[in-house]
């Protein structure tokens, strides 16, 4: 997720609205065991996950990035001068930030399991992750999976994993391409040595490309294993799905041209090869095991109004139009157990209110069997800015309290996340903290 990219996202947000506005494409509501009229390619019937789990408490959740050491593990743990005090250090590090979250009484941990082509388990599909000793495919020793599963699980905290479902790698250094070469020789080896031909580069990175029907089935054996082999308690994809920047369009025209027979354009192609992606792993997991969750956290705008009238009274990037997700869509046909928007931004935002997205959000999921967490932008508090000086007024704390009152006001929220961990730990937000721990705290 996320804001690795974070002046993309920005910029994508500011982005003018005075292009010719789409088709409008409004997603019908259709009853969740037939699903809309089918698409070229497309399954007829969706699958049903379980009843809506609306008895639960409400989340209150945190991101913990591993995707370039953001959250853990701790950069210097990689140059410890042995395995077992590396191993040491990153084990301590992890129990010290699940202590501090169970004081402030999170009790959902969004741990990113696959923050790029690799993993953070001991897989038969994926090479093991550089954040852990600095070479991809090198054993760390341990399974730091199991180790946050155990750990969390035992101060009463449950485990979703946060999976990127395409990136591959973070850039496409010289440097980055030699080590994925190195894979190689290794079992298993990186699926950019694999199945080139299913990389492509975008917004400056080695992605896979979501056209080619493989590549999916790939992403779902992947998701298949953890849930198999894992107690975890839910399964999470962030919005990263067709992931672009102005510069560094995704090349996917031959794939286009192999695949889109029978789509009136582009477009429309690439929201149905969202929409496979997201029904194959809904049904997998459901049928491996019908109690762990599905969610989706995409960018908070589906479409805006201007572009469609089923659309929020936003001017934002929409995750429909620039990342190609029907997200409203999966929602209504019941593919997912929740959705968490990305609502980073205050409630004086005139281009993307939060009041008006968290509403517009409540209203979308009224109907169905979806519960609905809302993403909060922890990273945003005390950090000037003359767009949105709201975070830094009174360290930001009556920003968050009026969020927070909103999701807890509207009965169709039943939780919040906050982006992301290290933030909890920040200069700027130690006001923001100290009211959560009054508000959420054990």
């Amino acid at each position: 997720m996320r804001k690795t990219a974070m002046l993309a996202a920005a910029a994508l947000l500011l982005a003018s609205c005075a292009s010719e506005p789409p088709h409008s494409l409004v997603t019908p509501f259709p009853a969740p065991t037939t699903g809309a009229k089918a698409q070229p390619g497309s399954s007829a019937k969706l699958p049903v996950p379980p009843a809506s789990r609306r008895d639960q408490p409400p989340v209150r959740g945190v991101w913990l990035a591993t995707v370039s050491r953001l959250d853990w593990p701790p950069a210097s743990s990689v140059n410890a001068s042995s395995p077992m005090l590396r191993i040491s250090q990153q084990q301590q590090a992890l129990r010290d930030k699940l202590d501090k979250l169970q004081r402030l009484g999170i009790n959902t941990l969004f741990f990113q399991v696959k923050p790029d082509g690799t993993a953070l388990w001991q897989s038969k599909i994926l090479p093991w992750s550089d954040m852990l000793t600095g070479r991809i495919g090198q054993d760390p020793g341990y399974d730091p999976l199991q180790f946050v599963l155990d750990e969390a699980h035992k101060r009463g905290m449950k485990v979703h994993a946060w999976f990127n479902p395409y990136r591959v790698s973070v850039n496409t250094h010289a440097a980055t391409v030699a080590a994925l070469n190195r894979t190689l020789s290794l079992q298993p080896a990186s699926i950019f040595v694999l199945h080139r031909d299913w990389v492509r580069i975008a917004g400056d990175r080695f992605v896979l490309d979501p056209g080619i029907p493989e590549a999916r089935d790939w992403i779902t054996s992947i998701v298949a294993e953890v849930v198999e082999r894992y107690p975890i308690d839910g399964v999470q994809f962030d919005d990263y799905f067709y992931s672009e920047s102005p510069g560094s369009a995704l090349n996917d025209s031959q794939t286009y041209r192999t695949y889109g027979k029978g789509f009136a354009s582009k477009a429309d192609w690439r929201r149905h090869n969202t929409q496979q992606l997201i029904e194959q792993v809904s049904r997998t997991i459901h049928e491996l095991k019908p109690d762990v969750e599905f969610g989706v956290s995409p960018a908070g705008v589906w479409r805006n109004r201007s572009h469609d009238a089923a659309g929020s009274e936003t001017r934002g990037a929409a995750a429909y139009d620039e990342s190609y997700a029907d997200t409203r869509r999966w929602v209504q046909q019941g593919l997912l157990d929740y959705i968490a928007p990305q609502l980073y931004w205050p409630f004086s935002r005139s281009a993307a209110r939060y009041d008006v997205l968290a509403r517009w959000w409540a209203n979308v999921v009224a109907a169905s069997g979806t519960r609905l967490y809302i993403g909060i932008a922890l990273y945003k508090v005390g950090e000037p800015s003359k767009l949105e000086p709201d975070w830094t007024v009174q360290g930001g704390v009556p920003e968050l309290k009026k969020q927070l009152d909103l999701n807890e006001s509207l009965p169709q929220i039943q939780g919040t996340i906050l982006f992301r961990e290290n933030y909890l730990n920040q200069p700027q937000t130690r006001e923001a903290v100290n009211y959560l721990r009054s508000r959420w705290g054990n």
